[in-house]
């Protein structure tokens, strides 16, 4: 099997359980702005439809279709608005204290602290690669205990480009002192982590928990942060 020194984490539904803390968040907001008293009468309702929106605007952003300005309100306005709630002040509010409870939320995904462990004591070199923004990220980190893993965090801010674009890779082989061939790629995006990887030169751990059907073929796949020790 081949040896690797430098593994190129991804932050968000990677290590960081992104689902549960932004329904925390979302949650929070839902009472907090008694949204039910605006007619959003079931919490579970607004919380697929703003992922739905999250997830669309964040494709357009990755596309740079949209600011990241646009990003951080307009999810927020387009899940009102499907509740005919056409509020542009709220939205605004609601998008500013979202991202700032948000990162203060701690939860990770299953063997997180157990795999990093792991790593660390086969003295593998850690790194980020992330598309979110910087001081989200790091705050996020930080509630969650991992920041002081990674040697070095790559974000879309700091590099001035974002997965899957050449541009995210190259700063971090720079930043890392790394070399492509003793490198590799784990996150659970198909089109940035792995397929941008992918055709950057670099191997790619596919991250897979709901096992879902594709047509690529990652250098690795897997469904369990723990199965990581069974590669490195």
């Amino acid at each position: 099997m081949k040896t690797y020194k430098h593994l190129f984490f991804d932050l968000d539904h990677t290590l960081w359980d992104f689902e549960t803390n932004s329904g925390i968040t979302l949650q929070r907001l839902y009472n907090q702005y008694d949204l039910a008293s605006k007619g959003i009468s079931d919490f579970e309702t607004f919380r697929i439809t703003y992922e739905k929106h999250n997830e669309k605007f964040w494709e357009r952003y990755r596309k740079g279709f949209i600011r990241r300005e646009e990003l951080r309100w307009k999810r927020m306005w387009h899940t009102l608005l499907d509740f005919k709630v056409a509020d542009n002040k709220l939205a605004q509010e609601m998008s500013s204290v979202y991202l700032e409870m948000l990162p203060q939320q701690g939860q990770l995904m299953p063997y997180t602290i157990e795999l990093l462990d792991y790593c660390k004591a086969k003295n593998y070199q850690l790194h980020l690669i992330t598309n979110g923004f910087e001081t989200t990220q790091w705050q996020k980190m930080r509630t969650s205990g991992i920041d002081h893993y990674f040697q070095k965090v790559i974000t879309s801010e700091n590099s001035n480009s974002m997965k899957p674009l050449k541009g995210i890779f190259d700063f971090a082989i720079q930043e890392s002192g790394a070399l492509v061939g003793e490198s590799i790629m784990i996150g659970d995006a198909l089109e940035a982590d792995v397929l941008g990887a992918q055709k950057y030169g670099m191997d790619q751990v596919y991250f897979n928990p709901y096992k879902k059907a594709h047509a690529h073929k990652p250098t690795h796949e897997i469904s369990c942060l723990s199965e990581l020790k069974q590669l490195f």
